[in-house]
């Protein structure tokens, strides 16, 4: 069987070290879910590429533009996710919030996903527990214990390069692990094609709510 992998990343450069680290967290998830006996097709949306299309969403009140219509199916539709984002100003890119903000509500439940980041100095790596993580167990996504934070020495070939190295591949056993749907030993059998609530992409057309302003006259009297 194939599992859908995403990626997502926000690097602006090109080449970029985010999507140097995007891509060697996926190749090692590939390879964790092949050593399961399943396979995985990966998927890369590149911000850079809907910067403007995002713009333009965000612009006007949530219409997604077709690009960002297709990048809202491919993540709600996939069996897990991995995100990745340049640290600026201590944190994640507007460019990558601004993904974010545009996905429905429901794009991620359930869905294993694996948070991971870069930046010039390891003073940065808490931006993975006090920015990230909250953000994707906000829309209910089941991230990973191990995050994935990659400093400039990381990506060398000494000790640091080595640790990266080691967090990278454990972070994708975990992703594999919830992915296929085996045993854990923490959660139990967790199959991610069964989430609790089911996803969805936000782009059919829904019933429309009832008006704030009628909500608010019917408190008023």
């Amino acid at each position: 069987m194939s599992r859908r992998i995403v990626v997502v990343t926000a690097g602006l450069s090109q080449p970029s070290s985010t999507r140097l680290l995007a891509d060697r967290i996926a190749a090692a998830v590939t390879a964790a879910v092949g050593a399961r006996g399943e396979s995985a097709d990966v998927e890369v949306i590149e911000l850079r590429d809907l910067a403007t299309d995002l713009a333009i969403t965000v612009a006007t009140g949530g219409l997604p533009a077709p690009a960002v219509a297709r990048a809202r199916e491919q993540v709600s539709h996939a069996d897990g996710l991995i995100a990745v984002t340049p640290v600026f100003t201590a944190s994640y890119s507007g460019l990558f919030k601004m993904f974010f903000d545009v996905l429905d509500t429901d794009a991620l439940n359930g869905m294993p996903a694996i948070v991971a980041a870069t930046a010039g100095s390891a003073r940065h790596s808490m931006v993975l527990d006090f920015a990230m993580r909250p953000l994707l167990t906000f829309l209910r996504a089941v991230v990973v214990p191990t995050g994935v934070f990659a400093a400039t020495e990381d990506f060398g070939d000494g000790e640091a390069g080595a640790a990266l190295g080691s967090r990278i591949r454990r972070a994708a056993e975990e992703l594999a692990a919830l992915v296929v749907g085996e045993r854990t030993g923490v959660d139990g059998f967790t199959p991610a094609s069964s989430p609790a609530r089911p996803r969805s992409s936000g782009n059919s057309l829904r019933a429309p709510g009832t008006p704030f302003q009628d909500l608010l006259r019917a408190h008023m009297g």
